[in-house]
This record gives C-alpha cells, structure tokens and sequence, in this order.
C-alpha cells in the first residue's frame, strides 16, 4: 500500500508537473510539498495548517483529498479530546483558600493578654484595609468563557483558511482550439519590443510539447502540434518536452537539428551564442 508522499509524488510525476510549477499553482511554499512527498509532515506548523495544505495540494493534483485527510489522521494517531475539569476539585480549591484566609485572620489578631500587656501605640491603616472584599469570581464560568472564546477563534480560523485555499485563481485565456496556453502579460510585453524570433520547433508528425522559458520557469506553450506545423520562439535558452523528441526538429538560421533524443523526455536548448 503506497503512503501519502508516493501517491502525491506519483500523480505529480504522471502529469509532468515540477515542484515549482506546482507550487506557483498552489500558493504553497515548495519546501513543504517536497517534505509532505518524503512523509514528512512537521513543517513547524499546526495541524490545521498542514490539513489545509494537503487538501490543496491532492485536490490540485486530482488525488482524493478524503482519503489523503483520514490516512494523516491516522498517522497522527486521531484526536485528542479537551478533558472537562471536575467541579469537585474548585469545591476543594475554595474550601482550602477560605481555611487559609481564616487563619491567616486569626493569627493577625491579637489576644487580650498581649494587647494590655503592649505599650499604646498609634495604629496607622493602609489605604484600602476597610473597603470590602469582592466577591469571588466562579473558575467556572472563567472555564466555560474561555472555551466560548476558544470556540469563536477556531471559527474565524477556517473562515480564513477557506477563503485563502478556495479563492478563485484567474486561469489564462486559450490561444486556440488545441488547448495552447496564452503567454503572461509580462512575456508579451516583452515579446513585442524583442526582435523578430529565430528558433523555430518544427513538428515532423503529431506531437504533444511544451514550452517554458528557462530564465524563470515561464510556460509560454503547451499544447498539440500537426504534422508540418511550426511554432516561432525569441533565441533565448529554452525548456522543451515533448510526447516524442524523435518527432521534434529546431531551426535555426535555416538549418534543421534534430533533438538527438526520443521518446517522452524533456531538453534544454540555446543557440543565443551561436
């Protein structure tokens, strides 16, 4: 039976995504997503926390998250239930502070004896020694005010969570019917100042690619190309995947270069010094 980091880790690798790609997708940090792949789940965090990023990260990567949520609580040994104090013990607590107060009063006082035998002396009082004691205060309505309040903050918690984890993420707008993937606007921008492309991937039968840029992990292509179809990218050192390299050829200057590999892999290429 495979554990919670090699289900996570094999439905990753299945759909070709990096860790940083599905970090950028998740808005969480990629440190965890490689230790909750390696069964490591203390992340210096609390146990909401690391529920509500495992949540996140099986639903993105279409893994059930029910079963990811109860195998971590089985792994963290299930919950553990807030013990209700006893009201006999505050019963004992009161009895023991009154017989202490008691005392404490009987041995200020002074006997009889000893006060006639004392020389007369100027009594002086601090200030507050007549006002009246006030009334104890139940360490059981302390205890049920604090659980109210508890409760109260858990709540506006998982409102928090909710909304940072469900919000909606904006998804780019596709180029065409084969499911090409729109640049980001930065990469436009620059792509229009930038001088006219020179590498050329050029598609010998049907092939899936995808493109990304290597400066930071940029996709600027994923989709199906045709037998014959071409595709224009600036002379910038690249990131290329392909369903099968062998069917991939990259032009440049007019020359034709085949990617020297097959099958699904992915390779690096940059004619930017040539």
């Amino acid at each position: 039976m495979q554990t919670i980091g090699e289900r996570l880790e094999d439905a990753r690798k299945k759909k070709g995504i990096s860790i940083r790609e599905a970090a950028e997708a998740t808005k969480i940090r990629g440190e965890y997503l490689q230790k909750f792949e390696s069964n490591q789940f203390d992340i210096g965090l609390t146990d909401l926390y690391t529920r509500g990023f495992l949540k996140g990260y099986a639903t993105y990567l279409h893994v059930p998250a029910d079963r990811i949520l109860n195998d971590f609580t089985a792994l963290r040994g299930g919950e553990t239930r807030i013990r209700q104090p006893s009201r006999e013990v505050y019963g004992r607590m009161d009895l023991a502070i009154s017989s202490a107060d008691e005392r404490e009063e009987k041995q200020a006082e002074p006997s009889q004896a000893e006060s006639s035998q004392r020389p007369h002396t100027a009594r002086f009082q601090r200030p507050g020694d007549n006002l009246p004691k006030a009334p104890a205060i139940d360490p059981a309505f302390v205890f049920k005010g604090g659980i109210v309040l508890a409760i109260v903050l858990s709540l506006a918690l998982l409102l928090w969570i909710a909304k940072s984890l469900f919000a909606p993420v904006p998804v780019p707008a596709a180029s065409h019917a084969r499911g090409a993937v729109q640049p980001a606007a930065e990469f436009a921008e620059a792509a229009a100042t930038a001088p006219a492309p020179t590498v050329t991937i050029v598609a010998l039968e049907p092939v899936r690619i995808k493109v990304v840029r290597k400066s930071d992990g940029l996709e600027l292509f994923q989709g199906a190309l045709q037998a014959g179809e071409r595709r224009d990218y600036p002379n910038i050192p690249l990131y290329l995947t392909a369903s099968d390299l062998g069917a991939i050829e990259i032009e440049y200057k007019g020359h034709r270069n085949p990617t020297g590999h097959t099958g699904h892999d992915r390779i690096q290429f940059d004619f930017s010094g040539r």
